[in-house]
């Protein structure tokens, strides 16, 4: 049980660091040009969309992982 609890805490924290290495490092320039005062209003709802979209992702990931582990876990 150990090792399937480990490995999904390393695939957890994994997931968070890449994460937000890909919102900083993608994200984090990305700008919208042409539309006057509300290019900063429209690349941060973007931006945030995607983001929501990312962590949505990530709980699905997690989740079935998490279900992974706990049923083969119990099957012994």
């Amino acid at each position: 049980m150990r090792i399937g609890l480990f490995g999904f805490l390393f695939t957890m924290w994994i997931l968070i660091l890449g994460g937000g290495g890909v919102l900083v490092m993608i994200l984090g320039p990305l700008t919208i040009s042409g539309y006057g005062d509300f290019d900063f209003l429209i690349a941060s709802i973007i931006k945030a969309i995607i983001a929501i979209i990312l962590v949505i992702i990530w709980i699905l990931i997690l989740s079935k992982l998490k279900n992974w582990i706990f049923k083969k876990e119990i099957k012994f």
